[in-house]
């Protein structure tokens, strides 16, 4: 049976079905011809099983129509997952495969024949799918018709109605999302990215999505985003399900729904029922939260103790089991099940719950198995893949933690990695330990009683929380806050690199965005005698390095400060997307501080010491030629980056301010550095001759300002588009050093330009052995300080000393001290900042 909502799709005409970011939404109409078309490439004859990767694309989705309205049976696996792919491939030997290859959708039949469908057969979901031992749901045409409907009834879901798609396809409760919309006649918006990603809170609200369905780690992402406190006003329905909800993060969305007279349900569901068995009415969602409620339409619910009989009554605990039209077919190992037919009318969910005045509550898990962000871990699944790699473990673990109890001497990293691949949950929810033999039963099974009474890894949360705490003080900094929503910037980077390296003994990949909770959930790793960083972080300590050089020496080290200007603008690409996107003025600005406080002071050193007041250099404008140093009216030259790293923010501002140009930083930011990039290189022609402050120009904004647009560019990229920037960097570059007087130190000064934008592009991450690393995040978190005061050595400390020593020791001291100056006024910085942030926290003593 074709599902009614695959039936139905050209009934609803010239409505919108999917809506996508920056393109022209696609009719039902549209897309039922898609769909005819693709069932038209599969031919003819014979029910075919056709494998698609799930991608959230308008490809994708015809793809799964279309193949399901011309009779055969789809399977839908992880998009990007070519591993997936193949053990399905392998295992059931799909007759069509569509997929993305070199970037293109391609269909591939395979012309063997194989064993035949059964002909209720329309869906295959794999369950636990991510550990390679996972089995295949069987679910037909009629489950999907009947659990779309169930949904559509419960939800109160009309043609009026425009979901946000965040959840993957290949997973039940995504496609769910998609099958009930499309039942109606409403739209579908396919959200490309993760809720972390820039400018995703103006992308949602652009949409006009009226509903958001997503799993319980999606509401810490929505907390941590800040999106909590802004949601768009078209939204009027969040839907829950994958897993338990923190009752108080559920009353806490369910209120802020009721008072914008929306809703917030609360559901529960399993891969082998369609996606959905029970749901929480929405005017519950508050004062019953941490319960799945009652069953969904057509289905019902029951509890059964161990030996299989019937509990009833209040109070009653037992297995949950439901009963439905939208029970799965069976499971499938191999292609040879996808020939046998219904073998389930009750689904014994391996849940354990209570019955509790008409509705049920989660209390436990029957069998080995958690599930975690939405994902359904089987422990002895994970066992065997890891045994098949030659890894002796025991799992255990429950909904907020899997536990991986190794034997032997194993490499930490290499197990966490693993494990993370295996289960596809990130290193905050697993805890790993290594045994030199693991406790077991007579039997020669592990004992897990004796592996659960083992003391957890010790976590470096509190080193890691304080970290962050002086990081941000004075600002206050929550569990939910991250490096990325707290507004981080290049310096704090760097700092919190180091910490995090000290305290964990690693980096965390994508660190900048997790939450600080997240953070202090991971255990410190042994040191290992090399370590991964960021290729800012070396680029950066080079940049400074060349630039204290340069400005002591002869030495052809040109290209420190234009480095520094990309790098600035890799940052904001990175961590201030969302406050150029939201216009958020204050949170563009805060870096300032940490540059300016330091600035002002040693302006006011120099204005003692001259007796005369820079006022040029204290409006931050003398690098226009406002004044001279030899006049003692204006700060000496080098201080010009820090003016124009600050004309280049307010310009910023300036420029998103406009209303459409937040959108192109939010939704097309590779498009907004491109006019950026072309805007600067109009500027760095016809400023000078405009400007008529001769060589001074080069102090400037318009003759720098390409080089932050190049970084931002760089900081956005992704795959083809990396190529993209090298080219425009290949191209503007050697334009600048011919206009810029064609002499060999621009060429050299360029050219390093571009080696370090390749590096960022091509090369983001490095290994370096752990002495040097140290030593790399501390001058690179130094870099500003360094900036600022490396020549008070030469100019001040060293200058009765001056034709005294010998040039090169002269030099030698001058380098050596103005970097060692500029890392000791960098820890007399944040020493203070310790103490007043001791001084905020300590608890005054009482009368």
């Amino acid at each position: 049976m074709t599902p009614d909502f695959v039936t139905s799709l050209s009934r609803h005409g010239d409505r919108p079905a999917l809506i996508l970011t920056g393109r022209p939404a696609v009719s039902y109409a549209d897309l039922a011809d898609r769909a005819a078309r693709f069932a038209a490439r599969l031919g003819p004859v014979g029910r075919k099983l056709v494998a698609i990767e799930a991608a959230a694309s308008v490809e994708m989705v015809a793809a799964y129509l279309g193949a399901l309205s011309g009779g055969h049976a789809v399977a839908l696996l992880p998009a990007g997952d070519r591993a997936a792919m193949d053990r399905f491939r392998r295992d059931f030997a799909p007759d069509a495969v569509w997929s993305r290859q070199a970037g293109r959708w391609r269909l591939m039949l395979d012309p063997r024949p194989t064993e035949d469908l059964h002909p209720d057969l329309a869906l295959v979901l794999m369950t636990s799918g991510s550990t390679g031992h996972g089995k295949g749901v069987r679910l037909a045409g009629q489950a999907l018709s009947a659990n779309a409907a169930a949904i559509v009834d419960y939800l109160a879901l009309t043609a009026d109605d425009r979901a946000a798609l965040v959840l993957p396809l290949h997973y039940s409760y995504g496609l769910s999302v998609l099958n009930s919309h499309l039942a109606v006649g409403a739209s579908v918006w396919l959200a490309e990215g993760s809720m972390l990603d820039g400018g995703f809170a103006a992308r949602l609200a652009d949409s006009g999505a009226t509903n958001l369905s997503t799993v319980p780690h999606g509401f810490d992402l929505i907390a941590q985003t800040g999106l909590s406190d802004a949601l768009p006003p078209a939204l009027r329905l969040l839907t829950v399900a994958g897993g338990a909800l923190r009752p108080v993060v559920q009353r806490d969305f369910a209120r802020r729904m009721a008072r914008r007279g929306g809703r917030f349900v609360a559901m529960y569901g399993q891969t082998e029922a369609a996606a959905r068995i029970a749901y929480l009415p929405p005017e519950l969602a508050d004062s019953h939260a941490g319960m799945i409620g009652q069953a969904i339409p057509g289905g019902s619910l029951s509890l059964r103790d161990e030996l299989g009989r019937d509990v009833t009554g209040e109070g009653a605990e037992g297995e949950l089991c439901y009963t439905g039209p939208n029970v799965m077919m069976g499971y499938a190992t191999a292609r040879a099940d996808l020939a046998r037919g219904a073998e389930v009318s009750v689904l014994p969910t391996g849940d354990i719950a209570r019955y509790e005045g008409g509705f049920y509550r989660l209390i436990g898990r029957k069998r080995r198995m958690s599930k975690i962000a939405g994902l359904r871990i089987g422990h002895d699944a994970v066992e065997a893949a890891l045994a098949e790699a030659g890894v002796t473990a025991a799992v255990w673990g429950d909904d907020a933690a899997l536990h991986v109890a190794v034997e032997g001497a194993v490499d930490a990293d290499d197990l966490l990695s693993r494990v993370a691949s295996l289960t596809g949950l990130t290193a905050a929810h697993l805890r790993l330990t290594a045994l030199p033999r693991l406790p077991r039963l007579p039997n020669g099974k592990p004992d897990y009683p004796a592996l659960h009474r083992l003391p957890p890894p010790r976590p470096q949360g509190a080193d890691v929380a304080e970290a962050f705490r002086l990081a941000f003080h004075p600002r206050p900094v929550r569990a939910q806050d991250s490096f990325a929503s707290l507004g981080g910037d290049s310096l704090r980077h760097v700092e919190l690199s180091l910490a995090l390296e000290r305290h964990l003994g690693h980096l965390p990949t994508g660190w900048e965005r997790m939450a600080l909770s997240d953070l202090r959930a991971l255990t410190c790793r042994p040191a290992r005698s090399r370590v991964t960083l960021g290729v800012e972080h070396p680029l950066r300590a080079a940049a400074i390095l060349a630039v204290v050089v340069a400005h002591e020496t002869a030495w052809p080290v040109y290209g420190g400060a234009a480095i520094m200007v990309v790098l600035i603008g890799l940052m904001l690409a990175r961590f201030r997307r969302d406050a150029l996107a939201g216009g958020d003025v204050a949170a563009i600005l805060h870096p300032l501080g940490r540059v300016l406080v330091p600035y002002y002071l040693i302006l006011f050193g120099y204005a003692l010491a001259w007796d005369r007041f820079p006022i040029g250099s204290a409006l931050l404008v003398s690098n226009f030629g406002i004044g001279a140093p030899a006049t003692f009216d204006r700060l000496p030259f080098l201080y010009w980056f820090v003016e124009a790293y600050a004309q280049m923010l307010v310009l910023l501002v300036a420029l998103v301010m406009v209303p459409q140009v937040r959108r192109l930083v939010a939704d097309r930011p590779m498009t907004f550095g491109a006019g950026l990039l072309a805007g600067a290189m109009v500027l760095r022609r016809g400023a000078p001759s405009l400007m008529g402050i001769g060589g001074q120009v080069q102090f400037t904004v318009p003759w720098v300002l390409y080089l932050l647009a190049l970084g931002w560019m760089a900081g956005v990229a992704q795959g083809r588009q990396r190529w993209l920037v090298l080219g425009l960097a290949a191209l503007v570059l050697p334009m600048v050093a011919w206009l810029g007087g064609n002499w060999h130190g621009a060429w050299i000064k360029y050219g390093m330009v571009f080696a370090a934008i390749a590096l960022l592009l091509f090369r983001p991450q490095v290994s370096l052995p752990r002495a040097l690393a140290r030593g790399v995040l501390t001058l690179a978190s130094a870099a500003f300080m360094v900036y600022l005061t490396h020549r008070l050595v030469p100019n001040v400390l060293l200058q009765p000393w001056l034709g005294i020593l010998p040039g090169w020791l002269f030099a030698t001291l001058s380098i050596a001290g103005g970097v060692g100056l500029g890392i000791a006024a960098h820890h007399l910085s944040r020493g203070l900042s310790r103490l007043g942030a001791a001084q905020r926290l300590w608890p005054r003593p009482q009368a």
